[in-house]
């Protein structure tokens, strides 16, 4: 079963069959996804979130729908994923957010990672979770810092999915730790 969890505005919850319309409007949306490598078709949008809903009832845990109690009833996505690429720093759980355009500015990433990584460490029982993102990235960068993560230079990479010269190839890494 896949928990639910609220924080003093958001609801973080499993994926309901209406968030597909207004996910693939997210994901096609230009400015939203300025840093990320593509925009996403309503079909590739779809696939994704069958991703996301496979992760979470294998799991228990993924990627939350997210919505802000009493005012939207779907802002996009924040909770825990498994990386699936080589890296110097996988295997690894990551923690990640997308939020659609409206929603930004509220606190609402920071509020709703901040739970996430709660339940990561304290419930899920994870000794370490990390972020990353295009370095270029300074909104998710801020919400990293803000839920404690920490950045070494020396973890910096470059993103084995995407080819040489490309503009977000560069990532920076985020770390967190449980407390001993």
């Amino acid at each position: 079963m896949v928990p639910t969890i609220e924080t003093a505005r958001l609801r973080l919850r499993p994926w309901l069959a209406s968030d597909r319309a207004p996910f693939a409007e997210l994901n096609a949306d230009p400015e939203t996804m300025e840093l990320m490598p593509t925009l996403l078709s309503a079909e590739e949008s779809d696939a994704f979130a069958d991703r996301i809903e496979a992760g979470l009832a294998d799991r228990g845990w993924g990627l939350w729908a997210v919505e802000v109690r009493g005012e939207a009833d779907f802002i996009g996505f924040t909770g825990l994923n498994p990386a699936d690429f080589d890296a110097h720093f996988t295997p690894c759980v990551e923690i990640g957010w997308r939020l659609a355009r409206p929603a930004w500015g509220h606190g609402y990433a920071t509020e709703a990672a901040t739970a996430v990584l709660a339940m990561a460490f304290d419930e899920i029982g994870l000794d370490e979770v990390v972020s990353f993102t295009s370095v270029g990235n300074a909104r998710s960068r801020r919400v990293m810092e803000k839920i404690g993560l920490n950045h070494d230079p020396a973890d910096d990479f470059d993103h084995p999915r995407l080819e040489v010269g490309h503009r977000l190839r560069r990532h920076v890494l985020y770390r967190g730790s449980a407390l001993p």
